[in-house]
């Protein structure tokens, strides 16, 4: 959340009124969120950002007229505090890459339960990636998405390792790859939940990684585990 705000802001950018409606009555009753604009089109997205400050935007992927993938990575450029979750109508593997590349903080479905939804505005405005869940609980996902970008420049500085993953860290980004979260592998693993957390966050430094589908891709990337 942004700081000083109290309650998670939220700006719900979508072509439907209704849709809007029902979205700020779904969250009307949470109390640490804040539904403080509305929009109906892309033009007024860019163009209210800046001046109502959201940690949180709901977009819709259809958002006239631009693109909602196209104009997801535009807010994250004009305001890369915000947390952008992109709302689709039948989600599929292209748009969930797209979304990625985007810089996507999650994607889910429009007719997703109302307790769904507040969690994944919460998880987003606290600098969580929900959307990467989303991508490792598809196995056959994870590795289109890795041929996609084993071109680009993930995992640049990673070799020579100077500090190789600890078998243990193998075992959790293990896990991590197979769509695993983390109180499920401290569960697995018979550790606190907080030091699953410890090593994730070791994993991502030594990756060079800033975010734990890049540290995954990586490590299928450099051999340091498999999908299979």
């Amino acid at each position: 959340m942004v700081e000083g705000h109290s309650r998670i802001r939220i700006v719900v950018a979508d072509q439907q009124p209704l849709f809007r409606q029902g979205i700020r009555s779904s969250l009307s009753q949470t109390t640490d969120i804040e539904i403080c604009g509305e929009v109906g089109s892309s033009n007024e997205l860019t163009s209210t950002i800046n001046t109502l400050y959201p940690d949180v935007i709901l977009l819709d992927i259809n958002l006239p007229p631009s693109n909602g993938l196209d104009l997801a990575r535009a807010v994250k450029q004009q305001l890369p505090s915000a947390a952008v979750i992109i709302l689709t109508p039948q989600p599929n593997d292209d748009e969930l890459f797209a979304a990625i590349k985007a810089r996507a903080a999650g994607y889910l479905k429009r007719d997703i339960a109302s307790n769904e939804l507040v969690t994944e505005i919460r998880r987003a405005a606290q600098g969580e990636h929900p959307i990467n869940d989303t991508l490792l609980a598809q196995p056959k996902a994870a590795e289109r998405v890795l041929q996609q970008f084993q071109d680009l420049s993930w995992g640049q500085g990673v070799e020579p390792f100077v500090s190789p993953l600890t078998p243990r860290e193998t075992e959790i980004l293990t896990y991590m790859a197979q769509g695993y979260f983390n109180k499920q592998i401290a569960v697995k693993l018979d550790i606190s939940e907080q030091t699953i957390k410890n090593h994730i966050t070791s994993i991502l430094r030594k990756l060079d990684a800033n975010a734990r589908t890049q540290a995954v891709v990586t490590a299928i990337k450099r051999g340091l585990i498999s999908l299979g």
